[in-house]
């Protein structure tokens, strides 16, 4: 089963990317990159996730269609 995940974005002064998030308790992701941010974000999700199994979650369950900012560098 899929969850959406809303996470906070945001370019540090050192150049790095920090995501953050208030749907996952403890959730704080960073990375050189926005791509790597992202995949280390969902990682950390997934391992908080496990380690709250039992916790009543209020997540939205993916449906078959759903809107994704896409970001394009121009």
């Amino acid at each position: 089963m899929e969850k959406i995940i809303k996470i906070r974005l945001e370019k540090l002064p050192e150049g790095v990317y920090l995501a953050t998030s208030n749907d996952i308790q403890g959730f704080v992701a960073q990375g050189r990159t926005i791509t790597e941010t992202l995949e280390i974000a969902r990682d950390v999700a997934r391992k908080l996730l496990e380690l709250q199994k039992g916790i009543s979650s209020n997540l939205q369950t993916v449906q078959n269609s759903f809107e994704y900012p896409l970001i394009i560098g121009i």
